[in-house]
């Protein structure tokens, strides 16, 4: 392994500085319910729960999308008789994961990059595989897994090009970390390539482990529930939007007024937590709208339906035919749009999908999927599909054969990571 750079050095001593000031920090996160009060131990390397008898896995994702990603990994490894340490950092992945982790699996919050809180939380856990996913690069945890020599596997890895830029600025410190790694599994080949540029010495493409995971559960009784309620009324959904989509969810609403009376706009924001924001906005907007949290149901007035809840995605895409998906009309870099594609819907999106760009041209090239630029854009392709039903179901038709099409990841990561499974169990 390469000695050790002057960056890493200086972010290591940096680090260990800021310690004394992190209760103030978790403190501060706690008011804007970023952290979870009642296990802040565990962001200092303290956990929560035994270590389980046997090999344990760690496996890491940062937030929701890539926790829901890494399912059937993890799930693949519990029927195994693997314990899996699941790791995250924010409230949301918690509480899905809660729900969703296999018997076997435990979720920890992970620690904060501070060499002695990575160092507790080794010490308890005392993995004998670490995964983490996609770009998630924490260089104190990182270092500290190298220097007890665990095999260390980057799975579903992805290198945006603004991150790639980033690492391309620390040339010395990219090479250290990502030569800790004896596996990286890239989604895609232009990612494998920017990882051996990074440092990475073994490198292979397995594809997006997203493409495989399972689409968003739903109660049949509660979809049939709201299906019931909403009737006949055309309902299209604003999905994971960000600020200033919702005002443009809003502006296509009323310029479909005319033409569709009984318009029914879910909007289900990013951060379910803005909800009120957006019942604001919905009030200044002149029309009715409903919050979800607030225990509302979508009756025949209303016009906006707030699905300010977590965890109930896989609901909202079963109702609606029709998904624009958020953070695309604002250069956020667009969100995964597997799921809704999965569950029969035609998607819209905007042109800011650098987050997942080769995911959306392939849809696109499908036609499952349409581009749209602005709220007049996005107005008349609403209104087209919804009054067009075969195209609707075309498009629909088109996205969900074109995801179903891109499989295997799954199979390809499994048969990688088999020969460190097959070690763990022979003890050694």
């Amino acid at each position: 392994m390469s000695r050790t750079p002057l960056a890493f050095r200086a972010y290591r001593l940096a680090a260990e500085a800021a310690r004394p000031f992190i209760p103030l920090f978790l403190l501060e996160r706690t008011r804007r319910n970023k952290e979870d009060r009642t296990r802040l131990g565990e962001r200092r390397g303290e956990p929560s729960r035994s270590r389980p008898g046997g090999p344990v896995v760690w496996v890491h994702g940062a937030s929701v999308g890539e926790c829901l990603s890494l399912l059937p990994l993890i799930e693949e490894m519990a029927s195994r008789d693997i314990s899996v340490i699941v790791t995250s950092g924010t409230v949301t992945s918690a509480n899905v994961l809660a729900r969703r982790l296999p018997e076997g699996a435990t979720h920890q919050y992970i620690p904060l990059d501070v060499p002695l809180y990575a160092r507790r939380f080794l010490d308890h856990w005392r993995p004998e595989l670490v995964i983490f996913a996609e770009s998630e690069i924490w260089p104190n945890l990182v270092h500290e897994v190298g220097k007890r020599s665990i095999p260390m596997v980057l799975v579903n890895a992805r290198i945006s090009p603004r991150s790639f830029r980033r690492w391309r600025n620390l040339p010395v410190l990219s090479h250290f970390l990502f030569d800790h790694f004896d596996l990286c599994l890239a989604q895609t080949q232009q990612d494998a390539e920017r990882l051996v540029r990074l440092g990475a010495t073994r490198v292979t493409v397995t594809g997006n482990l997203k493409f495989d995971s399972a689409p968003p559960p739903a109660s049949p009784v509660m979809v049939a529930g709201l299906e019931a309620m909403i009737g006949a009324r055309p309902v299209w959904l604003a999905a994971s939007t960000h600020a200033g989509e919702e005002a443009i969810a809003l502006e296509v609403h009323r310029a479909l007024g005319e033409a569709f009376p009984d318009l029914l706009t879910v909007i289900a924001p990013r951060h379910p937590d803005r909800g009120r924001e957006i019942s604001q906005l919905v009030a200044r907007a002149g029309l009715s709208g409903s919050q979800r949290s607030m225990g509302l149901l979508p009756d025949s007035a209303t016009d906006i339906y707030i699905a300010d809840t977590m965890g109930e995605m896989g609901l909202f895409y079963r109702l609606a035919p029709l998904v624009f998906l958020g953070g695309s009309l604002v250069p956020h870099g667009g969100q995964n749009p597997i799921e809704p594609a999965k569950l029969g819907a035609a998607l819209l999106h905007g042109p800011h999908v650098h987050n997942f760009d080769e995911v959306y041209a392939m849809i696109d090239a499908a036609g499952g999927a349409l581009m749209v630029h602005d709220a007049h854009e996005l107005a008349e392709t609403v209104g087209g599909l919804l009054n067009d039903t075969a195209a609707l179901r075309d498009t629909a038709r088109r996205a969900n054969e074109a995801v179903l099409s891109i499989g295997g990841a799954l199979e390809r990561t499994m048969a990688e990571i088999a020969p460190y499974l097959l070690k763990m169990h022979l003890g050694g």
